[in-house]
């Protein structure tokens, strides 16, 4: 999502010396929060005050994918439950005082029910190609609702969304290795420590389990441990989103293959049209066997908003596109006048379908009734003149 140039606007960069730690810095180079990934079976995070180096917050969950992560502030201490709210959209909720809040995708509500919710913060997530993300908080939307510690709401947000990433990160990293690997990580202590790297790296408990054990006069170590087992192979509802997220196109933008069921990504479908922020998704074939897969996948999207009643609220608007990949190399013209070549039917290369919560005129198919109904009241006008003038 765009960003406004003239907010106040806080862009999350990776460390360069220690790959565990994220600093969260201003486009004039000013440092405001450091963020660090502490190690363990666990999932947490700290987040310190770059000037004093204190504490600020920690959000604790037993993974990085888990549903409800646990966000404790300190001085003073104040617990923060963030949970995931959204049935098959991205949506999660937190409290604040007396107001309620809500995470979706890249912008953060305040919910006002019954009036529409207000936009407090927006921000732009990271690409495969470029690993940072810019937040901006709308001060000026805050300051409209009575919020004692507006500091503490911040930081709140700021490590809501944090978490996002470290998520996100974490399924990335499970498709691409089977093996997660082991990153160094210092010990807890004092921000200044970690940033300033006199801290001895620990040496594994299994290589002092081996050098304990060895045998010999060099203390060679016995045979390696196993590998821990590969992660089981996701299915499913849960493979159309990896197998989507892989391609790094745009997020509304859905490309079927042969793996996957018309019914999983029929369901996935769904998931994206629920979300508030998508007016329009578009399914597009990967080759021109998949073209009538494409037609079912609509078919069944449709069929599933029409069991759950969403097509009372929002009516959707298809818009068919075939044969939109111009082919490679010189176009050939056939100058031979063969009818029966001309009437056979030959189905689609390629095909895209839009469904759309809105009207999308430019996507409407072109007609030439307008165009000859013109014509022909041209040329009747035209034979009235020359009635009249007696030709």
């Amino acid at each position: 999502m765009s960003l406004d140039q003239n907010l106040f606007t806080l862009v999350f960069t990776p460390n360069k010396d220690h790959p565990n730690v994220t600093d969260l810095v201003d486009p004039s180079g000013t440092v405001h929060y450091h963020k660090r990934r502490v190690a363990g079976a666990e999932y947490k995070i700290e987040v310190f005050d770059p000037l004093s180096e204190s504490l600020l917050i920690t959000a604790n969950a037993p993974s990085a994918s888990t549903k409800v992560k646990i966000l404790e502030l300190y001085n003073p201490t104040s617990i923060v439950e963030l949970r995931h709210t959204g049935t098959l959209s991205f949506k999660w909720s937190f409290k604040w005082e007396e107001h309620e809040f809500e995470w979706k995708r890249e912008q953060c509500f305040l919910i006002r029910k019954p009036d529409p919710p207000v936009l407090v913060a927006v921000t732009k997530e990271p690409t495969r190609q470029v690993r940072t993300a810019q937040v901006q908080l709308l001060d000026y939307n805050l300051h409209r609702f009575d919020i004692d510690d507006r500091k503490g709401l911040e930081i709140v947000m700021l490590t809501a969304l944090m978490t996002f990433h470290d998520a996100k990160d974490n399924d990335l990293a499970s498709v691409s290795s089977p093996v997660s690997p082991q990153s160094e990580q210092p010990p807890a202590g004092t921000l200044s420590r970690v940033l300033s790297g006199s801290m001895v790296p620990l040496v594994p408990p299994t290589s002092l389990n081996a050098l304990s054990s060895g045998s010999g006069e060099n203390g060679s170590d016995g045979p390696p441990p196993p590998p821990p087992p590969k992660p089981a192979k996701k299915t499913g509802l849960d493979r159309i989103r990896e197998m989507q997220a892989l391609k790094g196109e745009e997020y509304n933008e859905i490309t079927v293959e042969e793996e996957g069921s018309v019914v999983d990504y029929a369901q996935y479908c769904h998931s994206l049209l629920t979300d508030d922020a998508m007016l329009f998704i578009s399914v597009k074939s990967s080759a021109a066997e998949f073209v009538p897969k494409v037609l079912q996948i609509v078919e069944e999207t449709k069929r599933i908003r029409y069991k759950e009643g969403l097509d009372e609220e929002t009516e959707l608007h298809q818009y068919v596109l075939y044969d939109t990949e111009k082919k490679k190399g010189p176009r050939r013209i056939n100058l031979n006048d063969d009818a029966e070549e001309k009437a056979r039917y030959a189905p689609p290369s390629s095909l895209i379908v839009h469904l759309s919560k809105i009207d999308m005129p430019e996507l409407k198919p072109k007609t030439t009734l307008a165009t000859n109904s013109s014509s022909a009241k041209k040329r009747e006008s035209v034979v009235d003149k020359r009635k009249s003038k007696g030709w």
